[in-house]
């Protein structure tokens, strides 16, 4: 089993004052892979501290300057693509196509940003005025667990770009990724502030972060409920707030569509990511005339689809991240049902095939009891946990 005891603090790899272990899952086998040593309010002050001392010498940098650390960060980003595509397999249960997907948009991410950092220019006229756009101060950047390394990757990046020292509070669930993160990081030898990465819970480390004067910008993505609390936080210290939070898209199908090309897209877009990323199509919308035809091509399309872990090469969909998000996706099945919906295909339990793993079922099958490894009970029902407040 793994343990993973490390932050990234102006420059150097340090151990977290916290001493609360958080254990890590494979979703795929349900079985305690390693634990997280997570930082507390203390490391977090001293990662701001150093983002704060940091951010003097960095606001005044070239942009050349900014584009030679994004493009060090890329190429270390690069050689560790095969680390973080097997890390989001492990503690994620990511499919092996997603997972490359994934690792591969985090180095490119970083190179994103500095081309776009070279067009970009900083001063412009606004009639008779001159326009001077100047780094806001540290960022506080907040990532979730359904695309960790890939989140980090893409806020450090731009916040870089307008030169903004930044503190990283990644989901304690991501682990594995953020420490080939970290290890990339440090290996591209950014001045010493510029980046710190800080693991804990969402109710201290990330409280502080929302909270703390020193932090100008708050980059947040995972749910509403928070976001809304994170807005309250930083409006006492008037912070810039850039919130990215869940939501309920429809695919609309209009009457002229071809049905036989559509149905298979709209049904893509609902599994991207397993389905848990906050831009799947998780509603399909049709005209009461096609409604029929609609429902026959969704059921053959969803059956269709493989379900598996991350070692069958086959697989479409990968596990729930969690128990707790599996359970919460056999509740929501409950309510549907009992508010009156019927159900086209699929239902509660696990795929025929597949005797363990959080995984969702096209098939009906009894759910059956599960056995764990030895870990307290919260954090073996830990789902996708709040960066803020933990519900």
């Amino acid at each position: 089993m793994r343990k993973i005891e490390r932050i990234y603090i102006s420059g150097k790899l340090l151990v977290p004052d916290g001493i609360e272990l958080f254990c890590l899952f494979n979703p795929s086998t349900e079985e305690v892979i390693g634990q997280v040593r997570l930082a507390h309010e203390e490391d977090g002050r001293a990662a701001i501290a150093a983002a704060k001392t940091a951010q003097v010498a960095l606001s005044r940098t070239s942009k050349a300057e900014r584009v030679d650390m994004l493009m060090r960060l890329h190429a270390e980003m690069q050689r560790r693509q095969k680390d973080i595509a097997q890390a989001l397999m492990e503690e994620y249960g990511a499919p092996a196509k997603r997972a490359e997907t994934a690792a591969r948009n985090a180095a490119q991410s970083l190179a994103d940003a500095a081309t776009v950092l070279q067009f970009s220019e900083f001063q412009r006229k606004a009639g008779t005025a001159d326009v001077v756009m100047t780094p806001i101060g540290v960022a506080g950047l907040i990532t979730p667990w359904n695309s960790n390394a890939d989140f980090i990757c893409s806020k450090v990046a731009f916040a870089l770009a307008a030169g903004c020292a930044s503190v990283v509070k990644p989901s304690e669930m991501s682990a594995f990724q953020t420490d080939v993160v970290i290890d990339a990081f440090h290996a591209a030898g950014l001045p010493p502030g510029v980046v710190n990465i800080v693991t804990g819970r969402g109710e201290t480390v990330g409280r502080l972060l929302a909270s703390h004067p020193d932090v100008a910008k708050i980059s947040f993505t995972g749910s509403t409920i928070v976001g809304k609390q994170i807005l309250r936080v930083g409006a006492e210290t008037c912070k810039r707030v850039t919130l990215e939070l869940g939501g309920k898209s429809p695919t609309i199908i209009l009457d002229d569509a071809d049905l036989e090309k559509v149905i298979p897209m709209a049904v893509a877009a609902g599994f991207i990511n397993s389905g848990q990323a906050c831009l799947a199509g998780t509603r399909i919308l049709v005209p009461r005339n096609l409604k029929s035809a609609a429902e026959n091509l969704i059921r053959r399309t969803v059956e269709a689809v493989m379900v598996g872990p991350p070692t069958d090469p086959d697989a479409v969909i990968g596990p729930m991240v969690s128990q707790r998000q599996w359970e919460r996706v056999q509740g929501y099945i409950r309510i549907g049902v009992a508010a009156g919906a019927g159900i086209l295909t699929g239902g509660e339990g696990r795929p025929q095939h597949l005797r363990q793993g959080w995984v969702r079922s096209p098939h009906r099958l009894q759910r059956r009891q599960q056995r764990h490894a030895d870990c307290s009970r919260r954090d073996l029902r830990a789902g996708p946990i709040d960066p803020v407040i933990r519900r």
